[in-house]
């Protein structure tokens, strides 16, 4: 059976507990295995495969941000020597053409085949290539016609949800409308959004905000999506519940008057496992 495995970014415990008192790197290892989680993201390094090791983390997936073919090779080469099986990709620039993106995301993936043992996605992100659906496809079209295979992605909806300004009427119509590019993907970035914002609160009160639970709509059909396809009846699911944290002077994912992140990551992981069971 599909199986799904919940990975805590380590950006969601920036500045955790405040700015002034933030957790060493230890502590914030040990709290996401406390919560329940069966790994972590971000960009690894190997203090990071030791605590993830130490605290009984399975799963350690790393991450990449660039725009320079010549650094290839060397990052992906210290994600794995980090513990990294798996690593996600924000590549090149919102001006960057989709022809050479193309060109970047092979060099990539064929370095990646070189250095073996490793699996990239890229990611679906603002401010890089994939920064609209438009752009983003062309991509995945080019990329199958230069290889004959679908792209591998990791699947953050929240960047084009608000792009396109999405409502939750619209969310599944919207932005499930590449089934077999979703079904390949083994990553999935589940920020909660609605159409104006890339992130909404998750908890207010302590019980789960209107907009979550419209987004949890999405999360099932999304999941049952992924679920139906043959080729996932044995794979792995890597859902990270990615709450981004408050930056100082308001320029963050966490805007002035929510919830913490890392409380509200944890609370929707555990949702998310909610509806993984559900489907």
């Amino acid at each position: 059976m599909s199986q799904i495995a919940h990975i805590a970014n380590l950006w969601s415990l920036t500045g955790h507990p405040a700015l002034a008192r933030e957790w060493s790197l230890e502590r914030k290892i040990k709290a996401v295995a406390a919560a329940g989680f069966d790994g972590l993201t971000t960009a690894v390094t190997p203090e990071h495969r030791r605590l993830a090791e130490k605290y009984g983390l399975k799963y350690i997936l790393g991450f990449i941000s660039t725009d320079q073919p010549a650094d290839f090779s060397r990052l992906i080469r210290a994600q794995k020597e980090s513990g990294a099986v798996h690593i996600n990709v924000q590549l090149d620039n919102h001006d960057t053409p989709p022809a050479l993106a193309t060109r970047h995301w092979l060099q990539l993936v064929r370095a990646a085949e070189k250095i073996g043992g490793v699996v990239l996605s890229l990611e679906i992100h603002r401010d890089c290539c994939t920064e609209t659906p438009e752009k983003t496809y062309e991509i995945a079209d080019r990329y199958h016609r230069a290889t004959g295979e679908l792209i591998k992605m990791n699947f953050d909806f929240s960047h084009l949800a608000a792009v396109k300004h999405l409502h939750p009427g619209n969310y599944i119509e919207r932005l499930l409308d590449h089934p077999a590019l979703l079904q390949n993907s083994e990553q999935v970035h589940f920020r909660p959004f609605n159409g104006h914002h890339a992130q909404v609160a998750v908890t207010h009160r302590g019980v789960l905000t209107p907009e979550v639970k419209s987004y949890l709509i999405f999360v099932e059909a999304l999941m049952k999506l992924w679920k139906r396809a043959r080729s996932n009846k044995n794979k792995t699911m890597y859902a990270c519940p990615e709450m981004g944290p408050y930056f100082a002077g308001g320029g963050g994912y966490n805007i002035t008057g929510l919830p913490p992140a890392w409380p509200d990551a944890v609370v929707l992981r555990q949702a998310l496992a909610r509806a993984w069971q559900r489907t």
